[in-house]
């Protein structure tokens, strides 16, 4: 009995440093080739301009093509497929897409509006590759609500690949053979992605806890077996280790030095995670205004005029609300943005400060609004990081209204005046966080971030003394357990 468990230890101790070993590389490959993703920008950029002289059905004609108990929670008048389109997000998730002048439901999408779509958004030659409901580059839970996807390869020079929404025709993510390629060596396995999908998705997310947290206590006891057989007096050969063989005495010197930031690289990959919901204090999520249909006001045609008549090339509508007045938010191809009152031709660049502040605080009845100021610069907790980044779809404007609670949770708030939306919300928990995931796994701290190279060099090292502790570690335990065997 003895004897298998000191083989399985030897084992776990071979696998742990394995992974170890892959983490580190597929990190370096992050910090420059991110996981596949179609970017708020990307989006934009891509669509045309709505033509007024032909658009559209009002808002009421259109949703009135959708099932009367349909709960809509937001409106979008966008393009697919060079036409406009009505896409209603509707509760858990859900999608349903209004032709814009005809008022018909979209009920299916086939491979010709997929290759439709695809080429409206990059016209080039394209060809349909199938369609999937999930695969190496979709596995983000944002899509679930337009799956099946369809796949379309084009023809540029990138080898783009477009995933078109099998539910409204919209392109939903982008990656290039580039992408595609480095992403084998990068997020696919710094995440274990290997192991969604099938049967065993539903391991997933504990295999990976369990796995970092058998990794933290491996490189745990590692550093703390070194620091023992360290010697403050030097032996005769006038090492300070014990180990003679030079891959041990490696293995000893670079964990040393590296143990302690390795150490902190998978603990905080391991928090990332939110393991056992530690990261949850409970907060009162923000009530935010439930969609209303508007029961007047001017046609999107009128509208889109009136903003063309401003100077204005709108390529997006969104019907939204501040607290209990309607607003039409109107975004372009360059991710400019104007505001609209819904039966008024008058077209403004940001909503008013204290109705952004009631607003705002509305959202959490319960509470009382401690602190409001605008923030005209990125701090600790409000930065932008980018785009190929984890982190970089995510929309992060300045300025922006904090608003601070005085719940139990110490609930922040931040405010979009150019929208009215909550960009980003914080509680005490999710502040620790910020420093136990945030900064300690990819070192999110500004004056690292504002002087690049630096901040390459400092993580490159970091990643390679890794690799090569971990590399060590494999070759030791390998050989150890040859002896034995």
């Amino acid at each position: 009995m003895k004897r298998y468990l000191y083989l399985a230890h030897r084992w776990l101790g071979i696998l742990l440093c394995l992974v170890m070993a892959l983490w580190f590389l597929s990190g370096v490959v992050m910090m420059y080739v991110g996981y596949p993703k179609l970017t708020a920008q990307e989006h934009l950029q891509n669509l045309p301009v709505l033509d007024d002289a032909a658009c559209c059905l009002p808002v009421a004609d259109a949703l009135a093509a959708l099932p009367p108990a349909s709960v809509v929670r937001g409106l979008r008048l966008t393009s697919i497929a060079g036409a406009p389109v009505y896409v209603v997000t509707l509760d858990k998730n859900r999608f349903a897409a209004i032709d814009g002048r005809s008022g018909a439901r979209l009920d299916a999408v086939d491979a010709a509006l997929a290759v439709k779509s695809a080429q409206a958004f990059l016209p080039v030659a394209a060809s349909h590759a199938g369609q999937v409901d999930e695969d190496a580059w979709t596995h983000s839970r944002a899509l679930d609500g337009h799956r099946p996807l369809h796949k379309v390869d084009m023809h540029d020079d990138a080898r783009t690949r477009l995933y078109v929404s099998g539910v409204t025709g919209e392109v939903v993510r982008d990656a290039t053979q580039t992408e595609r390629i480095w992403n084998w060596i990068g997020a696919w396995l710094h995440w274990l992605y290997p192991l969604r999908g099938g049967w065993v998705d539903a391991w997933w997310s504990g295999i990976v806890i369990y796995g970092s947290l058998a990794a933290t206590l491996l490189g745990l006891t590692g550093i703390w077996a070194g620091c023992l057989r360290w010697r403050r007096r030097p032996y005769a050969n006038g090492s300070h280790s014990p180990y003679r063989a030079p891959w041990a005495r490696w293995h000893h010197w670079l964990g040393l030095v590296f143990g302690g930031l390795i150490v902190t690289w998978i603990a905080s990959g391991l928090f990332s995670m939110n393991p056992w919901k530690i990261f949850d204090a409970g907060a009162v999520r923000p009530q935010r205004p439930a969609f209303l249909v508007p029961a007047d006001g001017m046609t999107p045609g009128a509208l889109l005029a009136c903003l063309r008549q401003a100077g204005f090339a709108a390529s997006e509508l969104e019907w939204t609300r501040l607290a209990d007045a309607p607003f039409i938010l109107a975004r372009d191809a360059g991710g400019g943005s104007r505001l609209l009152p819904p039966a008024e031709c008058a077209p403004f660049a940001a909503h008013d400060l204290a109705g952004l502040q009631a607003a705002g605080a509305a959202m959490l009845p319960t509470a009382r609004v401690s602190d409001a100021f605008v923030q005209q610069a990125y701090d600790w907790h409000y930065y932008a990081r980018a785009a190929h980044t984890m982190g970089g779809n995510q929309n992060r404007p300045l300025p922006v209204l904090r608003l601070q609670f005085d719940d139990a949770a110490q609930t922040w708030l931040y405010l979009d005046p150019r929208s009215g939306a909550v960009v980003l919300r914080l509680d005490s928990h999710t502040r620790v966080k910020r420093w136990l995931f945030a900064l300690l796994h990819s070192w999110d701290w500004l004056p690292l971030l504002e002087r690049r190279p630096l901040w390459d060099v400092l993580l490159v090292l970091g990643s390679l003394g890794g690799f090569a502790v971990s590399v060590s570690g494999v070759v030791l335990g390998w050989r150890r357990l040859r002896r034995q065997r």
